[in-house]
């Protein structure tokens, strides 16, 4: 599985030792497109509290193969032409 922005991951001692103690949730803003070894990835986004709140904002450097999707990012919405605008009809204001 390659994340993808949106996605909300369990980052446990499966992804890397330094999850080994205390894993987290994660929400992923960006792969980060640094040199890794082979099945491994850098990863930026914002640890999750409980709530699903961002509590801070991390890089991190984990296997891909140890990564657990929690939820999916929203499916992009298919783009929508622009309806014309309507004209502006200004009416004078009579003053005094």
């Amino acid at each position: 599985m390659l994340p993808r922005s949106g996605d909300v991951l369990h980052v446990t001692r499966a992804a890397s030792v330094q999850f080994k103690r205390r894993p987290i949730k994660f929400r992923v803003i960006r792969v980060l497109d640094w040199p890794t070894y082979h099945g491994w990835l850098w990863l930026e986004g914002y640890e999750l509290d409980a709530t699903g709140d961002a509590v801070s904002r991390r890089s991190i450097f984990v296997q891909r193969a140890g990564l657990e999707q929690i939820s999916a990012a929203p499916q992009p919405r298919p783009h929508t032409a622009l309806r014309p605008r309507r004209p502006v009809v200004r009416t004078p204001v009579r003053v005094g």
